[in-house]
């Protein structure tokens, strides 16, 4: 038994979940390595070949650095799991002309909830990941701060993490680069993994086809939708959509109607199949409602503080009030802000610390 005792890693197969498992070994932990299949690409009907931490090739990266390291290593089928929350969320976002984050709900509600269930199962008292944060502590509170690559850096998608989730969590690859971990995977004699190529795209849907997952995965979706009205922000008809679902905020390419000057999305209304048009002043807003709130710093979200709130995945971020009403938090960004989009995730710093986020409910114009 290790001093430092058992440590659980996640393992997808690739450089940066591999490269976390060799240093939890190196460092003298007790390593069990679980890979887990939360989609089979074949269900998607996709026409791309598989890829991605499901494919059967990631599966055979991760068991042979187990194998080549001497430890355990586990395959956990956690399709059920994540379909029913994950994939279903997305299809009801997207129908109630939201644009959900489903890489978000994946880490908060399905990952990290059968990571810490086989961990305990397994007596691993640490879980490790190859996500690219940290982890810090305020008043016997662990929270996200950002990593030192900046270009790396993945607190965005962890703000909904619990206090079980980071009190048992270690990020190894916190303090490197993405070419240090690399050199590091080259070193430990992994040459053709070292060069293996980053994976963006949502896992359910590799071929980045999401309009076409909605039309698979929902009968008659397509028809049902067809033919909707875009609209100018007067309210007065532009040209016809091939339904509301298929569009998000800030869209301008794929509309499918020239108008002689750049149009963007700027809001849908899935009650009317009607989708808003307008030029990209019309995007902007000074303020919007966050729900479902998680507070991660401090045990609530301080009233009135002032934060750098981000509303996408490598957005800067804006300068911006925090309120509390009730159940959730009313931004008000102190410059405008362009494209805005309920489903999105919201997430609030100070300086590098992740205060907390939530879930866009709707912005708002002043």
């Amino acid at each position: 038994m290790s001093k430092k005792g058992k440590v659980l890693v996640a393992m997808s197969g690739g450089i940066d979940s591999t490269v976390t498992a060799m240093m939890m070994h190196e460092q003298g932990y007790e390593v069990i390595g679980i890979t887990m299949k939360t989609w089979d690409y074949a269900n998607s009907g996709g026409t791309s070949k598989e890829t991605g931490c499901c494919s059967l090739d990631s599966i055979n990266d991760a068991r042979k650095v187990s194998v080549d390291m001497g430890f355990h290593h586990f395959i956990v089928d956690i399709r059920d799991e994540f379909g029913d929350y994950v994939i279903d969320n997305f299809v009801d976002e997207y129908i109630a002309g939201r644009t959900p984050n489903p890489c978000v709900l994946c880490n908060t509600h399905i990952k990290w909830s059968s990571l810490l269930k086989r961990a305990d199962a397994l007596d691993c008292e640490f879980i490790a990941t190859g996500h690219y944060a940290k982890i810090l502590e305020n008043d016997g509170r662990k929270f996200i701060s950002k990593a030192k690559d900046e270009r790396k850096d993945q607190s965005y998608v962890l703000w909904g993490l619990s206090q079980e989730c980071l009190n048992r969590s270690i990020f190894p690859l916190a303090d490197y680069t993405k070419p240090e971990v690399r050199k590091m995977c080259f070193d430990w004699g992994y040459t053709d993994l070292s060069k293996k190529g980053e994976s963006y795209e949502i896992c359910f849907v590799p071929d980045n086809d999401y309009r076409g997952f909605l039309k698979r995965r929902v009968d008659g979706l397509a028809e049902r939708v067809d033919g909707g009205d875009f609209v100018n922000p007067q309210g007065e008809r532009i040209g016809r959509h091939q339904g509301y679902p298929f569009y998000t905020i800030g869209q301008r390419k794929g509309l499918g109607v020239a108008f002689g000057e750049p149009m963007y999305v700027t809001e849908i209304r899935p009650d009317t199949n009607t989708v808003v048009l307008g030029k990209l002043e019309d995007l902007i807003r000074n303020g919007m409602t966050v729900s479902q709130i998680n507070s991660m710093k401090y045990e609530s979200i301080p009233d009135g503080l002032e934060a750098t709130t981000q509303i996408r995945y490598n957005d800067p971020g804006s300068l911006s009030i925090l309120k509390n009403e009730g159940e959730q938090i009313e931004v008000e960004f102190l410059s405008n802000v362009k494209g805005v989009a309920p489903g999105q995730s919201a997430v609030f710093y100070e300086g590098d610390d992740v205060v907390g986020g939530g879930i866009i409910y709707g912005s708002k114009k002043f």
